[in-house]
């Protein structure tokens, strides 16, 4: 066995693990062979095509072929609830024991209730509250284990599957397709840095350092004569809507030229990315599809698609995916 073969083989272990597609090597001629032949999978080809032939008066070389993907809705399952949501209310109920005041003190009374429809309806505001609350007072080292224990047994209320299972093998085989073309892909969420770097590089092949999300602040402290980095309950960095643009410039230093959403969060990342200096690709999922995953849009708590959103698309020709219509297959873990 060649050293090569050996290491396409590993690679293809790691990437099992998380249900993902086969790599680029091993699939057939079709490098997206989930995606129906749409308009939208001949405008990504054809993208991809113009940029990184050499030559072409399109040309982009490999250093600035940057792709951002949003990560909830747009590489894996968000309904009924984004799933660091649902890691949230378990980690409230994990620890209530030693806070006895969040049996009357929102949202915490919701979270322990299981009443997920008033719990949204503190918005933003108490999903902070949540998140500081559990996700403050222990070392980064200690969260990480604490999420990767959670991820090993948390199942999907609908599919009975773990959530590392449900995430989209045509976005998977389309990050496999862009990075064989020398792209560098990178996620751009409002979900938590530190809860993404858990699965991304083995669900997506996505490492760390590529991932940009909202963040807490940290501090340095000795614990046990040990250093130690510390989680603390003050809000560092919120990477949604503008600050979807403001962190890929803080984070990557470079605009994308093909980004990927699938809700109004992601709007500013997607005008950011059509303001490069040459031929840029803008994407949106649209979740149509209640039979084989969920149909929602303007009226979701979660994944909002306004029709002002879909109107603005088709105005500016951003490349709309319609889950129903372009995809052959949803999960990378296919429902028998």
């Amino acid at each position: 066995m060649t050293i090569r073969l050996w290491r396409n083989l590993l690679v293809a272990a790691v990437l099992g693990f998380c249900g993902a597609a086969s790599p680029v090597w091993a699939q057939s001629a079709d490098p997206l062979p989930s995606w129906n032949d749409s308009a939208v999978k001949t405008d990504i080809l054809d993208f991809v095509a113009r940029v990184t032939t050499d030559g072409s008066p399109d040309y982009v070389p490999p250093q600035d072929r940057i792709a951002t993907f949003d990560n909830d809705g747009t590489l894996w399952v968000e309904q009924p609830l984004y799933t660091q949501f649902v890691f949230v209310i378990d980690r409230v109920k994990a620890v209530s024991n030693q806070h006895p005041e969040w049996k009357t003190k929102e949202p915490f009374k919701s979270a322990l209730d299981g009443n997920t429809a008033k719990l949204l309806t503190y918005g933003e505001k108490g999903a902070i509250a949540l998140i500081t609350a559990t996700h403050s007072g222990m070392t980064t080292v200690e969260f990480n284990d604490t999420v990767n224990a959670w991820l090993k047994t948390a199942k999907h209320p609908r599919f009975k599957r773990p959530y590392t299972d449900l995430t989209y093998k045509p976005m998977i085989e389309l990050l496999e397709y862009l990075r064989a073309n020398g792209f560098l892909t990178f996620i751009v969420s409002g979900g938590g840095i530190e809860f993404m770097r858990a699965y991304t590089e083995q669900c997506y092949g996505i490492p760390p350092w590529h991932v940009v999300g909202s963040a807490g602040k940290t501090e340095f402290r000795m614990w046990d004569a040990s250093p130690t980095l510390v989680k603390l309950p003050d809000l560092l960095f919120f990477d949604d809507g503008p600050g979807k643009a403001e962190g890929i410039n803080h984070y990557i230093g470079r605009q994308p030229i093909f980004a990927f959403g699938n809700s109004i969060g992601d709007k500013e990342m997607l005008e950011w990315t059509a303001n490069c200096q040459g031929l840029c690709f803008m994407g949106l999922v649209h979740h149509d599809d209640a039979v084989r995953e969920y149909a929602y849009g303007p009226d979701s708590d979660v994944g909002r698609f306004p029709v002002a959103l879909m109107e603005h698309a088709e105005a500016v020709g951003w490349d709309v995916v319609s889950m129903k219509n372009d995809w052959k297959e949803i999960f990378s873990w296919a429902k028998p």
